[in-house]
């Protein structure tokens, strides 16, 4: 099932349900912690299904070292990274520094040819599906309600659906932050309707050099 929304300045959103994402590549492991199971801890890894592991357990490439009642430490390719419980995402292996400061990032598709990644945005954790044919980053009300923003105060402007016209509120994202890269002052559009991703546009997209060669993307910083 396909939604699409417009409006008046080419914001374009598409979105389709029930996607599962590809094995993890080889490069940096996006991880987060959901939650913990006595001595285990829920592991989202590349934005796949949380996975209940335990100190000595492998899931796509990312070993768990040890686990706390809110924090996991884990390894990717020699290289450790303690995860803490409700946090950003973190990356974990590959050769950019950790702090926002890298410049590449490598996604992998999924089975259904789309390129899906967990990140943050403003410091909270959520899915990305990449949108070349979205002129902003767009996400659900609810999704913006959930990081604190207050979109309900900014400008608006009307896009068109199936269903009929609705409203758009146009505001500025503080961060963006996917692997080792983090974007600031981004620009993005709240839509009312639900969204099980939040769409990657080209606000965000373009700031990079995009590559790719088949089922693999590289987004490259400009500088």
């Amino acid at each position: 099932m396909a939604v699409k929304v417009n409006d008046s300045s080419g914001v374009c959103a598409a979105w389709l349900f029930c996607l599962s994402l590809a094995s993890a590549p080889a490069w940096a492991q996006s991880v987060a912690m959901t939650g913990s199971m006595g001595s285990k801890a829920l592991l989202v890894v590349n934005g796949g299904a949380p996975k209940a592991l335990a100190a000595g357990d492998t899931h796509q490439g990312v070993k768990v070292l040890s686990v706390g009642a809110d924090q996991a430490t884990v390894e990717v390719g020699g290289k450790r990274q303690t995860v803490t419980l409700g946090g950003a995402p973190v990356s974990v292996g590959g050769g950019a520094g950790g702090g926002g400061q890298g410049s590449q990032i490598v996604l992998t598709a999924s089975s259904g040819g789309h390129f899906l990644t967990l990140g943050s945005i403003n410091g909270r954790s959520t899915q990305f599906m990449v949108d070349t044919g979205a002129t902003a980053v767009a996400l659900s009300a609810d999704e913006a309600r959930r990081m604190g923003i207050d979109f309900e105060k900014a400008p608006r402007s009307f896009g068109s659906t199936a269903n009929g016209t609705i409203t758009l509120y146009r505001v500025k994202l503080a961060s963006v932050r996917i692997q080792d890269v983090e974007v600031h002052d981004v620009d993005a559009a709240v839509v009312p309707q639900g969204m099980p991703h939040v769409l990657l546009g080209n606000s965000f997209l373009t700031r990079f050099q995009m590559k790719r060669d088949n089922d693999v993307m590289t987004l490259t910083r400009r500088y």
